[in-house]
């Protein structure tokens, strides 16, 4: 199982760019995604920047890839993209349909980014008749897709899959953080770079919910899928993608480095596992809500689970069921509900917020939705 170190979410200095990949080359990682995928205003390094990084790491023996954007809006933004493309020296992941077709058109190999949102067995034979050597599995997707997909996958083509990180959650022709800072987008200043791990948004009551990342919104919790290395090695998943933070990414890989390589894995507990999905029991003639915690989340291979709520009244309260959520490494399926408008009006904004911060706790937990 190969490890790869995905690009670059976020804007840093030029020079925090150049010493963060020179640290890279000394690691274990075996793959190496650049370039700038999120927002095209970001000039920092150029194409020709990011290729003669790509260059450096190939002569370190690691295999260089370029990425293209994840959200194409102009014309600029498409001459970026052909320039990318025409960098021929490297496998291109293609994070979008327009570069997935300049590439066919080429007749040339890349990488089906996450972002294509590949989800069926269709699509995936697709992609590998364009030319698709591995594919990124979709953020949303669950083992049980996962597996369907494995098996059904064409011969010879690569399974990636999101193992660490912030989750991007959406892009947008808005640009989150200049709104956020009540500034306008073509005058933003570019200031992204003044958080060099994504803008921290919080509740009105102040607990952290989101990352805000220019243009993308990211979850505030931090997925780690170490502890599930057994059953991604048993679904034939051939590389583990952690992607960039600005502190401590050297022992995020060698936490995942002997994380491959040791048999078996200490593994999230099924109380932990449980204790994401507990915010959300069936409350239905209830009169008390359990207490929310926070799904285990590993920081340099170190875990910790976190409470979230304490347990408060519900009276007066009815649910219904909306939808379903699966732990990944098990077959307990717990149910989702919500508030209806009636009683909604007499929840404190608090209650309501901490109900979306539950489920993104799950989420990011690796513990996707199941249709």
């Amino acid at each position: 199982m190969k490890l790869a170190l995905g690009p670059l979410q976020y804007y840093w200095p030029r020079q925090q760019v150049l010493d963060f990949y020179e640290a890279i080359a000394a690691t274990p990682v075996d793959i190496v995604y650049l370039g700038e995928t999120v927002c095209a205003r970001r000039h920092e390094l150029r194409v020709q920047d990011w290729a003669d990084i790509a260059k450096k790491r190939a002569a370190a023996g690691k295999q260089a890839i370029l990425g293209t954007q994840t959200l194409i809006e102009s014309e600029s933004d498409l001459k970026t993209l052909r320039r990318v493309i025409d960098e021929k020296d490297f496998l291109i992941e293609a994070n979008d349909m327009g570069a997935v077709r300049l590439l066919s058109a080429e007749k040339r190999p890349f990488v089906a980014g996450p972002f294509l949102n590949i989800f069926n067995a269709a699509t995936l034979g697709m992609m590998a008749r364009l030319g698709a050597v591995r594919w990124v599995m979709p953020l949303e997707m669950s083992a049980a897709v996962l597996a369907d997909l494995q098996a059904a996958r064409p011969s010879g083509l690569e399974t990636e899959v999101f193992a660490y990180g912030r989750m991007p959650l959406a892009f947008s022709a808005r640009c989150f953080t200049a709104r956020a800072l009540d500034v306008a987008k073509d005058q933003c200043g570019f200031r992204c770079i003044d958080y060099p791990d994504a803008l921290p948004l919080a509740t009105r009551e102040g607990r952290p919910f989101l990352r805000i990342n220019g243009i993308s919104v990211q979850g505030e919790e931090i997925t780690d899928l170490a502890p599930e290395l057994p059953e991604l090695r048993a679904l034939g998943v051939d590389i583990l993608r952690v992607y960039p933070q600005a502190e401590g990414m050297e022992a995020i890989v060698r936490h995942f480095d002997a994380a491959r390589s040791a048999s078996p894995l200490a593994r999230r507990s099924d109380e932990v596992c449980r204790a994401g999905a507990a915010g959300v029991l069936e409350l239905s003639g209830a009169t008390q809500r359990p207490g929310r915690a926070a799904a285990g989340v590993v920081q340099a291979g170190r875990a910790s689970a976190r409470t979230v709520a304490e347990p408060r009244a519900a009276a007066a309260r009815t649910v219904r069921p909306r939808r379903q959520l699966r732990c990944w490494r098990q077959d307990h399926v717990y149910a989702l509900h919500e508030s209806d408008h009636s009683a909604a009006e007499a929840l404190p904004q608090e209650e309501m917020l901490l109900d979306l911060q539950a489920a993104q706790h799950r989420f990011f937990a690796g513990i996707p939705f199941v249709p």
